[in-house]
């Protein structure tokens, strides 16, 4: 029984845990939901909640027109946030693997942001100082989230353009940022860890000279060749 119990976890055959908020860590019904929200006590991963705020959904005049955002300005705008929050997050907490920003319209994930760092005590880290934090005149609120695996998460339908549900699907519909922004980003990533690389095998090739300068003297003074 418990094997089994094991084997639905988090499933749709699951009556007790949710299997909406243990695959993408946010669930329609919130606090309502009949079944179990459980929070990890340890992950990677890091939800920022409705952090992002879409200026194509926000924008409006006084009269209570929208005012129109061209798709350059959009791109120009979420790739701003993107290359901020990532930048920080790596700077401030430890590397980060991947970082997806929903681009949903549901209040549940609407602007959420996570972030799975390569260490899951970065991801602990950063969820205690980030909610002593404020972020555009808002506090920000973190904490850590079940899901590791974002293709589960996500909706492919949008990924090849035919959801029907738009922005309020249930699943993540995730924002691309620029191809230039990623190979800025990741780019640098790379640099860094051929970086360290190369400072390691320095460090090596250094200590094998001291350990062939040491055996070199110590048969010196054995009268060994």
């Amino acid at each position: 029984m418990a094997e089994y119990l094991a084997s639905i976890f988090g499933t749709e055959k699951d009556k007790v845990n949710c299997s909406f908020y243990f695959k993408i860590g946010a669930c329609r019904h919130g606090d309502r939901c009949s079944r179990l929200h459980n929070k990890p006590t340890f992950s990677q991963t890091i939800a920022l909640l409705n952090i992002y705020r879409n200026p194509q959904n926000s924008s409006q005049s006084a009269d209570g027109l929208r005012c129109a955002v061209s798709d350059v300005e959009m791109q120009e705008h979420y790739d701003e946030f993107f290359e901020e929050v990532f930048t920080e997050m790596e700077e401030k907490y430890g590397e980060v693997e991947e970082m997806n920003v929903c681009d949903n319209l549901g209040d549940h994930l609407v602007g959420n942001v996570y972030v799975k760092f390569r260490r899951e005590e970065d991801a602990e880290k950063a969820v205690i100082d980030l909610n002593n934090r404020w972020f555009n005149g808002q506090p920000i609120h973190a904490e850590l989230s079940p899901v590791t695996d974002f293709r589960e998460a996500c909706c492919r339908q949008y990924e090849m353009g035919e959801c029907t549900r738009g922005g309020f699907c249930n699943f993540m519909h995730l924002k691309p940022i620029s191809r230039e922004l990623r190979r800025e980003l990741y780019g640098r990533r790379r640099k860094k860890h051929r970086s360290r690389s190369r400072s390691r095998e320095r460090r090596s090739r250094s200590r094998d000279r001291e350990r062939d300068r040491r055996r070199s003297r110590d048969r010196e003074r054995s009268g060994r060749f």
